[in-house]
């Protein structure tokens, strides 16, 4: 079993969200969204486009930018509720 995230661990990808450009952000796979042009993922500022990525790998790295803030008010939460605390 693996040991707990520290407030630490937290506090580092916390950091790296805030650091990345503001979503939402959005794959557009060519084929599947449009149909012509190259994939890549709309960002509130510039696109991204990435060579030898699959499509499960653009939709995981533009959902990430939506879930990995929400994934760690949720833990704070949840830890906090656990704690006695008041939720955050």
């Amino acid at each position: 079993m693996t040991s707990a995230m520290t407030e630490e661990e937290l506090l580092e990808i916390e950091k790296l969200c805030e650091a990345a450009t503001a979503g939402p952000w959005r794959p557009f796979l060519e084929g599947r969204d449009h149909q012509s042009g190259s994939s890549f993922i709309r960002t509130g500022g510039d696109d991204i486009e990435m060579t030898g990525a699959k499509e499960a790998d653009y939709d995981f790295i533009a959902g990430a930018r939506q879930t990995v803030p929400r994934l760690l008010e949720e833990v704070r939460r949840l830890r906090a509720q656990r704690a006695g605390g008041s939720e955050r």
